[in-house]
């Protein structure tokens, strides 16, 4: 992991709860009818379950009170007193309208295409439409704070749906890398230390249009990373987005365990690593559904030009054998054609600081040799993210990786040791940065691997806060992180390194981190000691 590491509120990714404790409030606010003052119930509107005449309403809102307001429940029935179910109030109202206040950069019909209400209709306080249009507002990353209300129409019976919203800034610093690694020069010779940087920010809402537009950049000793992003998340009011992609990458990869010989012109030469360079040109296309409002699928198609400079011919040795580098990629020019689905849920009440809520991610891919791709391969994988909030506020988060790739993926679609460890820099922008292995605390085979096909994790986080505000900073917490992860090839399998024997042999290690997550109004910084605990020399480099 970068020492220095900024992550943004990924708006477009967070799904359709900013925060999950209005979640848990919505669940009373669905049991209290939505009144105002002076609102006319319809004469249909049927008693209580006494046979009564329903009590006169308290004001209400869907929302964070105003200040003077008060929201209280109506007084129970005589069932509830009694301990039974309390009775549901069924007003019902003509709507006149829809009032939007506080909209100073979003446009209205933007507001109004996640508002399902439209005048004439007729408008049931208890709808748990009421509470969602809140939920998917605030899931739009445009507002901080937004709040549905009733006011009296015209005439009687009718009333007019009131929405207050407070903006947000929406240019919003996704990723911000600043680190230290590990390379080496253009020979292959190997190097102590050096630096690399980026930034990832997009405009979620463009002019007030709702739309996405972004870029990010990388760079590092002769690599490059470059992408522009468009997306609109829901066209007009249906429940589907569309999204793409640009992307330019010139890389570097480094490749060998010890002893490592390459080819040169007349003879192998000795080196510390073996070099591959090259190019990316690309982009992507996709759309996404709103299956309910915590759950996406995204679809997207791929398609790849790759340039790449590659040894004639290099060896190292793996485990106690003389054994040829495999360098996953097609020497010269390739094409890369997938088409890739996700189907997300995403209950977190914060994309920073979380609290409490489940985050699940479920990905298939498939390269599409029939349209021209060089590598044959297929992916599935599933991660899950929960959240515990502790009766001493204090927080635990459990994460679970699990993926497979089945096929010939190119290196940078295969799975990257630094991408499980935060003792070593993970990719950004696909672009490795380190040369290390893993630090190998258990001295398995994992020392062996570097790209792998198969990779699982397990991992939990106990976070203490340390402040909370309301200003450019919101949250200040101290994160403590142990995890177990593995990484293998096939072959790791099949034809496992020589030289390991029992546990040793499955490729496994321990992860660890310290340090502090920060929330702020333009994204989430986080700062951690693993990297520089990485650069201490107390790794097994094999067996």
């Amino acid at each position: 992991m970068p020492v220095f590491r900024f992550l943004g509120r990924s708006l477009g990714r967070f799904s359709w709860l900013a925060a999950l404790a209005t979640l848990v409030v919505s669940t009373e606010a669905r049991g209290q009818p939505l009144r105002t003052w002076g609102a006319e119930p319809d004469p249909a509107a049927t008693a209580d379950a006494d046979g009564g005449t329903p009590p006169p309403p308290p004001p209400i809102s869907v929302g964070t009170p105003v200040e003077g307001a008060e929201a209280k429940p109506p007084p129970p029935t005589a069932a509830a007193r009694d301990g039974g179910p309390a009775a549901r109030i069924d007003l019902r109202y003509t709507l006149e309208g829809v009032e939007i206040h506080g909209n100073t950069s979003t446009l209205r019909r933007v507001i109004l295409s996640y508002v399902p209400f439209h005048a004439g209709d007729t408008f049931d306080v208890e709808d748990d439409r009421v509470g969602l249009t809140r939920f998917r507002l605030l899931g739009t990353g445009f507002f901080r704070d937004v709040q549905l209300s009733l006011k009296r129409g015209s005439r009687h019976g009718a009333v007019v749906l009131v929405i207050d919203v407070t903006e947000r800034n929406t240019i919003v610093v996704h990723d911000l890398w600043l680190g230290v690694a590990s390379d080496v020069d253009p020979g292959g010779v190997a190097r102590p230390i050096t630096a690399y940087g980026g930034v990832d920010v997009a405009e979620h809402n463009l002019a007030g249009t709702g739309l996405l537009l972004g870029g990010a950049v990388a760079v590092a000793d002769r690599q490059l990373g470059l992408r522009a992003r468009f997306a609109a998340p829901q066209l007009g009011t249906s429940p589907f987005g569309v999204n793409a992609e640009l992307l330019f990458n010139h890389a570097r990869d480094f490749f060998g365990n010890r002893d490592v010989l390459v080819a040169g012109p007349t003879s192998q030469q000795a080196t510390d690593y073996a070099v591959v360079t090259y190019d990316r040109f690309g982009g992507s296309v996709g759309a996404s559904y709103e299956v309910s409002p915590p759950t996406h699928l995204f679809v997207d198609y791929r398609l790849e030009k790759i340039d790449a400079s590659v040894p004639s011919a290099a060896s190292h040795v793996r485990g106690q054998d003389v054994e040829p580098i495999d360098f996953y990629v097609v020497p010269g020019g390739s094409v890369l054609s997938t088409l890739r689905g996700t189907l997300t849920y995403d209950t977190r009440d914060e994309p920073i600081l979380t609290t409490r809520g489940t985050h699940l991610g479920l990905v298939g891919e498939l390269s599409l040799a029939p349209l021209g791709s060089t590598y044959p391969y297929g992916r599935v994988q599933a991660r899950i993210d929960h959240w515990i909030s502790l009766p001493w506020h204090h927080v635990l988060h459990l994460d679970a990786f699990a993926g497979a790739i089945l096929g010939d993926a190119p290196l940078y679609e295969r799975y990257y040791i630094g991408d499980f460890t935060a003792l070593l820099p993970d990719r950004v922008l696909d672009l490795a940065f380190d040369r290390r292995t893993a630090p190998n605390f258990l001295g398995t085979s994992i020392a062996e691997v570097r790209y792998g096909q198969y990779a699982a994790q397990l991992s939990a986080e106990y976070r203490i806060p340390l402040y909370r505000g309301h200003a450019a900073v919101y949250g200040i917490d101290l994160f403590g992180s142990v995890g177990v992860y593995g990484i293998a090839e096939l072959r790791s399998f099949t034809d496992p390194p020589s030289g390991y024997r029992g546990f040793s042999r499955v490729p496994l290690d321990l992860d660890f981190n310290l340090g502090l997550r920060i929330d702020t109004s333009a994204g989430g910084i986080r700062l951690g000691v693993s990297t520089l605990v990485g650069f201490i020399p107390f790794r097994t480099e094999g067996q």
